[in-house]
C-alpha cells in the first residue's frame, strides 16, 4: 500500500457511537488517510434498538459488511476502543487477509485459548459491583442490557476529558450490552484467523474503567506484537488526548506496509 495512505476503520465501545471519533478523524484525514468511523447496531445514529440485537455478530454487522466490501488487494487498519476490541477481533477472525493490523485502544483483547467472553468474565471477576457506580443493568431475553450512568461517565470514563465532551457523551449515550452470554457460547478465535493478524495495543495510563494493570494483563495474556502508551489519558483518549492518539496510530501505520 506504500508508506503513506492507509484506510483506518474506527470502532467505538459500549454505549458510544461513531461520533466519539470526531477529533481523531479529521487529524487522520489531514494526514492523507482514509477514515471510516462506523456505528455498530443500535449505537450512535443506527436506528435499531439494542433489545432487537440478539447476538454479538448481529451487533457487529456494520463492521463485517464493510470488510466484505473491501477489494481483495486492499487492507485496512482496524482500531477498536474498549468493548470494540471484541468487534475488531471478530472481524480479524473472518477477514484476516483484509487487515493490516488490529489496534486495541485500551480495549478488551481476546486470546486464542479461551472463549471470546473470557476477557470480559475475568474483568467482571476483578471489578466489584460498586465500581459500576450508577450504571444500570437489566436482563433482556438472552443478554443483559447496560447503560452507563452520568456519574460513571464523569468519574470512570471521562474524568480527564473536557466538561463539553463529557456533556456530549452523556447526551449521545445509548443502551448497550457486553453480550457475555452469547460470547461464552462461541468457539475461541483461531490461530489461522484472528491469531494470524498483527496486533497492537495502546495503553492509557489513567484509565479508571479498564485499569492499567488489567490492560497489562490482557497484553501478556494475548501475546501482542506492539504496545504503545499514552501517558495521562483516561478511558477516552480520542477525546482527551486526540493528538497523542493520532501520533500513536501514525507510528503503528508506518510500521505496517
Amino acid at each position: 500500500m506504500g508508506l503513506e495512505k492507509k484506510h483506518f476503520v474506527l470502532v467505538h465501545g459500549a454505549c458510544h457511537g461513531a461520533w466519539c471519533w470526531y477529533k481523531l478523524k479529521p487529524r487522520l484525514e489531514s494526514a492523507g488517510h482514509k477514515v471510516t468511523a462506523l456505528d455498530l447496531a443500535a449505537s450512535g445514529i443506527n436506528l435499531q434498538k439494542m433489545e432487537d440485537v440478539h447476538t454479538f455478530s448481529q451487533y457487529s454487522e456494520a463492521l463485517l459488511q464493510l470488510l466484505a466490501t473491501i477489494p481483495p488487494n486492499e487492507k485496512v487498519i482496524l482500531v477498536g476502543h474498549s468493548l470494540g476490541g471484541l468487534n475488531i477481533a471478530l472481524a480479524m477472525e473472518q477477514f484476516p487477509e483484509k487487515i493490516l493490523v488490529g489496534v486495541f485502544l485500551t480495549a478488551f483483547t481476546p486470546d486464542i485459548e479461551h472463549q471470546p467472553s473470557y476477557v470480559l468474565e475475568k474483568y467482571n471477576e476483578r471489578t466489584p459491583s460498586a465500581a459500576w457506580i450508577d450504571t444500570e443493568f437489566s436482563p433482556c431475553a438472552n443478554k443483559t442490557l447496560m447503560f452507563f450512568g452520568p456519574k460513571f461517565f464523569s468519574d470512570k470514563l471521562y474524568q480527564l476529558t473536557s466538561i463539553e465532551d463529557l456533556e456530549l457523551g452523556k447526551s449521545l449515550a445509548r443502551v448497550s450490552s457486553l453480550f457475555i452470554e452469547d460470547l461464552s457460547k462461541q468457539k475461541q478465535f483461531s490461530k489461522e484467523g484472528y491469531g494470524s493478524v498483527p496486533r497492537a495495543f495502546i495503553l492509557c495510563t489513567e484509565d479508571l474503567a479498564i485499569p492499567l494493570e488489567y490492560q497489562q494483563w490482557m497484553i501478556q495474556n494475548s501475546a501482542l506484537n506492539d504496545v504503545l502508551e499514552i501517558k495521562g489519558a483516561d478511558h477516552m483518549p480520542m477525546l482527551c488526548m486526540p493528538q497523542e492518539l493520532f501520533d500513536s496510530l501514525h507510528q503503528i501505520a508506518t510500521k505496517y506496509e
